[in-house]
């Protein structure tokens, strides 16, 4: 059953990644990208990393998505004020494409002749696993980190402030 879960998802996300280059308006290329890495995020919990799959949903669908859509708004792109593109330059894209195509074909050629290794333990991707290695193992790194964390933070709060002194009216 999570072999033909794994297929039609992958399936999916082939078919709103074409849906994201293929399409004319910006706005339904970022929705087909969303549902791509929504779809991305079900093979990651299909494969047991239920973290990365969660990750990659805050991280790629949720921030940087929600910021195209902005950008995209402020914008406001016409087809007016966009270059068009001549009949050469989509000539070469296509090549380009195709050459592309050519080489993963070729790589993936000899992909089924290696191996599959087995899953050792089944608990491998769990994020009770990854919290008790993080908290235990790498406690150290983990701190430091976060102090670095705060320090960019402090900084970038006090480069963003203010003068207090230009802001002050004297009477």
């Amino acid at each position: 059953m999570s072999d033909i879960m794994f297929y039609v998802l992958g399936v999916l996300s082939i078919l709103s990644a074409i849906v994201v280059v293929g399409s004319n308006s910006p706005i339904n290329s970022v929705l087909a990208l969303i549902f791509t890495m929504f779809c991305l995020a079900g093979e990651y919990i299909i494969l047991n990393a239920q973290f990365l799959a969660v990750v990659h949903i805050i991280v790629y669908a949720g921030a940087i998505m929600v910021l195209f859509l902005f950008v995209l708004m402020l914008l406001n792109l016409n087809k007016d004020t966009e270059p068009q593109k001549s009949t050469r330059f989509k000539m070469i894209g296509v090549v380009s494409g195709g050459l592309l195509l050519v080489v993963m074909v070729g790589a993936m050629k000899g992909a089924g002749l290696v191996a599959q290794p087995g899953i050792a333990d089944a608990n491998i991707g769990l994020t009770k696993n990854l919290g008790k290695v993080l908290f235990t193992d790498f406690v150290v790194p983990f701190e430091i980190a976060s102090i670095l964390f705060l320090a960019a933070m402090v900084g970038a709060v006090m480069v963003g402030k203010k003068d207090q002194k230009d802001n002050n009216i004297h009477l």
